[in-house]
């Protein structure tokens, strides 16, 4: 089976843990655990999320005076590739013989789409309202509140077209295990003449992850994260949790939009587009969630 499997960015950084390499690395290592499991008889993409990383990154360029802080695009492709090397080095040690190949993916966007005007996307940590004022004095960029502070949002456009997707076939086919398409890829708009060029934004990492496996024509599309699945009654006091549901039922929900929102869209938009299933749920549990054991499994029909 062709799986598509995308990571919460709480498989490499939880909310409120240090993003140090040895912290990092501890959490891909759990992570890996549960995506060796999985490669072991199918075939797997595995996508990440990175909002932690490159917002560390983007404090961390503008750190130096006189200096002007690394494009998000840029940003995106340096996450993209410690993400991959991270987990290329963990997935060695638990799965002896398995190939892994990190894949720097672009992604299009279109340059006038309406999120460009409407930044959204949070990154990096919550800073401190003064803090944050001098950031968007000196580089002019824009935050929201979020966990007693405020934390920087970026434009999040939505993803159009995987430049690499011939190169992921290849590998799959090579029975190669991809890891691709980290934080959504990296965002690029194309000119008439096919030139490619960087712009500001995050690519959704769950949409982009649903393109990724719908175009693939992959049977399955995992969403693991730190929550069991879908709750009805989300975010309080989640006890209703959704085994089966369908498309309609996900979007007739209210979700957070920063956290379960573009998760049940995505499942929802792979389902509707083709896909066999997608589930959401825990990472550990990622094998369960898999077989329709643990988790919400979202198909065209309820009891599927």
């Amino acid at each position: 089976m062709r799986l598509v499997i995308a990571l919460g960015g709480n498989a490499i950084a939880r909310r409120g843990e240090s993003l140090d390499a040895e912290s990092q690395r501890g959490r891909v290592r759990a992570a890996a655990a549960s995506i060796a499991d999985l490669a072991r008889g199918h075939e797997v993409v595995l996508t990440h999320g990175n909002g932690p990383q490159v917002g560390l990154l983007a404090l961390q360029s503008q750190a130096v005076p006189g200096v002007e802080p690394l494009p998000l695009d840029v940003l995106g492709a340096e996450t993209e590739g410690m993400i991959g090397y991270l987990l290329e080095q963990e997935m060695a040690s638990i799965f002896p013989g398995s190939d892994v190949a990190t894949l720097l993916t672009q992604v299009e966007v279109d340059p006038e789409d309406p999120a460009f005007a409407a930044p959204s996307k949070p990154i990096g940590p919550v800073q401190t309202a003064e803090y944050a004022r001098s950031l968007e004095e000196r580089h002019g960029w824009s935050f929201a509140a979020e966990g007693g502070g405020l934390r920087r949002v970026v434009p999040s456009p939505e993803p159009r077209r995987i430049r690499a997707l011939r190169s992921i076939e290849v590998l799959l086919e090579a029975g190669i295990l991809v890891v691709c398409a980290g934080g959504g890829g990296i965002p690029v708009t194309a000119s008439s003449d096919g030139a490619l060029r960087g712009v500001e934004a995050v690519v959704d990492k769950d949409r982009t992850a649903a393109l990724l496996a719908t175009q693939l024509k992959a049977e399955a599309l995992l969403l693991l994260t730190d929550v069991p699945g879908v709750y009805e009654d989300w975010p309080e006091p989640r006890r209703s949790l959704l085994t089966r549901t369908t498309p309609d039922a996900l979007r007739a929900l209210t979700l957070d939009p920063g956290t379960m929102g573009p998760k049940a869209e995505a499942a929802a938009r792979f389902v509707e587009q083709g896909g066999r299933y997608a589930g959401i749920g825990a990472l550990e549990e990622a094998r369960r969630v898999l077989l329709g054991e643990s988790g919400t499994r979202v198909t065209t029909s309820a009891g599927g």
